[in-house]
């Protein structure tokens, strides 16, 4: 992947030559189209004016019930089947939109998904759960998140004893070849519009915000991009982005001091609360106030709390009149019939 000699230049690229650097990667036409950028008038109008708000509908991708995992996955899940992969093996939460996700893109290729799931068994399944059973997917479930990537491995060396030729995907898809899908997803975005001021987004493994400020540096784009962390600490969560996008360098064959320079990496961790999945008063409002003003379905773990990140900034008058605040919708609405 990526191999050859680079014909274009350092960064900022033109969009034909974005375009043209990310041909030879391969990925799968799980996102048919572009996701609409909607305007939130009425939401706008309840948080007393101020900023335009627009929301990029990544909830509403058709395929696999939609997400951010589902853009990371038409790359990865081109490189397995390109691979020779039989088994996609992932992992996460008991209600993972990753791992719902993970398990579409198997049953569409005809591969086996096995799934690794921090929790216990539940007694009836559902949303996410549910889908995965509905899917096909294998679930083996471990006792805490530290020992899901250690599981993974376990299970792909049996599989491979046994003769398979399984594929192992990073919780949420976040590797510089899932990044890459948030890159094209810049592109089109600026097909779509001017560059927002901002992009308010969740995060929380790191690949979506890195492959959006890829995305930003690569175009030479002003906009920034704001990551309200789903559950880890502002730090750690900077390390990761910051060795996504240098993987990324790597793929592109970039010098990653070219990836080095540009949309700074923004995370704020203050809106988590008690932890990972767990609500909290701000991200209750916010799933009622996006569905009450427009229809707009949330998640509690995710997009929840990045709306109350956004909706917070608007109050607290950090975004302002004038400019474009884009809030990234990524999906797992799912979660709410858990």
């Amino acid at each position: 992947m990526g191999s050859g000699k680079r014909v274009y230049n350092a960064p900022p690229l033109t969009s034909a030559e974005l375009r043209s650097a990310l041909a030879p990667f391969p990925s799968l036409p799980f996102v048919s189209r572009s996701t609409l950028v909607e305007p939130l008038p009425r939401l706008s109008a309840v948080l007393g004016g101020g900023p335009r708000l627009l929301v990029k509908r990544d909830d509403a991708i058709p395929f696999g019930f939609g997400g951010n995992k589902v853009r990371k996955l038409a790359f990865v899940a081109a490189h397995a089947k390109a691979e020779g992969a039989d088994t996609l093996i992932t992992a996460g939460g008991v209600q993972s939109n990753h791992a719902r996700a993970t398990a579409a893109a198997a049953a569409k290729l005809g591969m086996r998904a096995v799934l690794v799931a921090n929790g216990e068994p539940p007694a009836a399944p559902t949303a996410n759960a549910l889908l995965d059973a509905l899917l096909g997917a294998e679930v083996v479930y471990v006792g805490s998140r530290e020992e899901r990537a250690p599981k993974m491995n376990e299970l792909a060396e049996q599989l491979r004893a046994g003769g398979r030729h399984p594929y192992t995907i990073p919780i949420g898809a976040s590797m510089p070849l899932g990044a890459l899908a948030f890159v094209m997803a810049m592109l089109e975005l600026v097909d779509e519009m001017p560059p927002p001021d901002v992009i308010v987004h969740s995060s929380s493994s790191g690949g979506t915000q890195a492959g959006l400020i890829a995305g930003c540096r690569l175009l030479g784009l002003p906009t920034r991009v704001v990551g309200v962390s789903a559950d880890a600490p502002t730090a750690s969560l900077h390390g990761d982005i910051r060795a996504i996008v240098s993987g990324v360098a790597d793929l592109l064959r970039l010098d990653p001091a070219d990836l080095g320079r540009g949309t700074a990496i923004e995370v704020d961790d203050r809106f988590v609360g008690e932890g990972y999945g767990i609500s909290t008063a701000a991200s209750r409002e916010a799933i009622e106030l996006a569905a009450r003003t427009e229809a707009l379905f949330l998640d509690p773990t995710y997009t929840a709390k990045a709306m109350a990140g956004l909706i917070a900034y608007v109050r607290q008058q950090r975004f302002v009149e004038g400019q474009t605040i884009l809030f990234w919708h990524t999906g797992g609405q799912v979660a709410l019939f858990a």
